[in-house]
C-alpha cells in the first residue's frame, strides 16, 4: 500500500508551493488565499505585509535614506562614502543626515 501523499507544505520555500498549487497549506495553516507576492517577487503573508507596511518601522528607514540621499548631494559626494565612517566627509555626511531626518 501506497502511503498518503501530504498536503502540508513545510520549510524552506513553503509559502510559494503553496501559491504555486503544489500543496494544500502551510504548517501554519496559510493558504493561498493568505499569501501574496512582495515588490521583490517572493511570496509572504498578506497580512504580516499589511502590518509591516502599516508599522513605523519602514516609514523611519525610507526617511533615512531620503535624507541620505539630499546630504549627499548638498556635500557633492559621489562614489562610496559610508555614512559615519571613520573619514572626515563620513562624519559630516552623518551630521548632515541627522539635521535633516531631525527637521
Amino acid at each position: 500500500m501506497a502511503m498518503k501523499k501530504s498536503k502540508v507544505a513545510r520549510g524552506r520555500g513553503a509559502k510559494a508551493r503553496v501559491y504555486r498549487g503544489k500543496k494544500h497549506h502551510t504548517s501554519g495553516g496559510l493558504t493561498k488565499s493568505d499569501l501574496k507576492k512582495n515588490k521583490r517577487g517572493k511570496v509572504v503573508s498578506a497580512k504580516a505585509s499589511a502590518r509591516a507596511s502599516r508599522s513605523k518601522g519602514a516609514k523611519v528607514i525610507s526617511a533615512w535614506g531620503k535624507a541620505v540621499k539630499t546630504a549627499r548631494k548638498q556635500l557633492g559626494i559621489k562614489g562610496f562614502c559610508p555614512v559615519g565612517g571613520k573619514s572626515q566627509r563620513g562624519q559630516k555626511l552623518l551630521k548632515a543626515v541627522r539635521s535633516i531626518v531631525r527637521k
